[in-house]
């Protein structure tokens, strides 16, 4: 296998000229440059990506994103404003099925002239032709003008004709719910097995799963540029998290524990002396656990006023972008506190085979009156468990099931 790029995208953008009145047009014709009638609108910029020969890579983003841009500008449909994109070996792009049949010819008619426009000469057109037509499933009206066709026939044939060859690069845009039922799934058949086949796939799709289930990598664009590439899941977690909150998530910092060997002497108040979290059997502030696999144990020390009661000791786990997922109380557990003559206690917190899914998880601490009520002192966002598992499994948590 090659190890050049497929696909090369350097600094890759897409300018339109928006005018706010038609006549705007011919004023900016006359003016020769000198004035400016138009505001200028980015649809894709500063793209720069590497594609390997072999690779599944996704791209995600909301609607008006770049993503179709993008897309057309590797196809070569659009012409890039500035910067390059390179792209080696056959392409099959599977973009607006269908888009260029003319109604007026037959089914066979259009087959032949679509495959020819893919590269196909006569010889190869022929003896896909069968293959072509079977696929699609409409023998009965392949010699009818395309135009009497229902939408379902137009787009049967279309993905058809474009998946008839072998390429060495295939581009999708929304293309696997094509069709009825039975068609859809052969069609994701398909391509699937051009997948098998080591080939090069760049799929665009608003189904997150697909995209996981699929790709290796993944591009998430936003407001026309890359905000994120990398290993799909981290991309889609990014990018879930985005979606629920409404905003770009920004890296936390891991919150200082700072060093509180010292007595303290402050009376009425309890305070946490140091917080230490293990994920099987390794410490540390950023570790990473497999899903319903790894033991987590966070141990929390404090100190605390002896002419107190015992404090409530609480744990924290939430997400990256601060959603709750779920919190564990000394008080609530009816588990005794236990400190020696000094008012110095400890106590572990364990989660076994940790049921949470893929994602960033943040531990906090909170020592609370006895009533969990009053807060003596917090740790917010102690450490941070990178979850990672075998499955695509979706949600946050795996709860406990069994199937009958």
């Amino acid at each position: 296998m090659s190890f050049e790029p497929v696909i090369s995208a350097n600094n890759l953008g897409k300018c339109y000229h928006l005018y706010a009145n038609p006549k705007d047009r011919l004023k900016q014709f006359l003016s020769r440059g000198k004035r400016q009638y138009y505001r200028e609108f980015w649809a894709l910029r500063d793209a720069t990506f590497d594609i390997m020969p072999g690779e599944v890579v996704g791209i995600v983003g909301r609607n008006g994103s770049g993503k179709s841009t993008l897309l057309q500008l590797v196809c070569g449909t659009l012409t890039p404003t500035v910067g390059q994109v390179a792209v080696k070996g056959r392409m099959a792009a599977l973009l607006e099925l269908g888009a260029g049949f003319n109604p007026e010819f037959t089914g066979r008619e259009n087959v032949f002239m679509s495959a020819a426009i893919m590269g196909l000469s006569e010889d190869e057109i022929t003896a896909r032709f069968e293959d072509i037509v079977e696929f699609s499933g409409i023998r009965n009206f392949i010699d009818q003008p395309v135009k009497t066709y229902s939408s379902g026939m137009y787009v049967r044939l279309a993905f058809s004709v474009a998946v008839s060859y072998q390429p060495d690069i295939l581009i999708i845009d929304e293309a696997l719910s094509v069709g009825d039922g039975e068609f859809s799934r052969k069609s994701f058949d398909r391509i699937m097995a051009l997948k098998n086949a080591g080939k090069t796939i760049l799929f665009c799709s608003h189904s997150l799963y697909q995209v996981e289930a699929l790709c290796s990598r993944a591009l998430w664009l936003q407001d026309g540029r890359v905000e994120m590439q990398g290993e799909s899941a981290r991309v889609i977690d990014s990018y879930r998290a985005f979606i629920d909150t409404g905003h770009k998530p920004e890296p936390v910092p891991l919150k200082p524990m700072n060093s509180r060997n010292a007595r303290m002497d402050t009376p009425g108040v309890a305070r946490i002396v140091d917080i230490a979290v293990e994920v099987d059997g390794k410490v540390g502030r950023q570790l990473a656990a497999a899903s319903c696999e790894s033991d987590l144990a966070i141990t929390i020390s404090f100190d605390s006023d002896l002419t107190l009661p015992p404090p409530v000791v609480a744990v924290g786990v939430e997400t990256s972008v601060g959603q709750i997922v779920t919190s564990a109380f000394t008080n609530l557990d009816d588990f005794t506190v236990v400190r020696d003559r000094d008012g110095q206690g400890k106590v572990t917190l364990c989660f076994g085979r940790l049921p949470l899914l893929k994602g960033s998880y943040w531990i906090g601490v909170v020592l609370m009156c006895e009533n969990g009520i009053h807060f003596y002192d917090t740790a917010p966002r102690v450490a941070e468990i990178v979850v990672g598992q075998s499955n695509l499994s979706q949600g946050i948590v795996s709860l406990p099931h069994k199937w009958n």
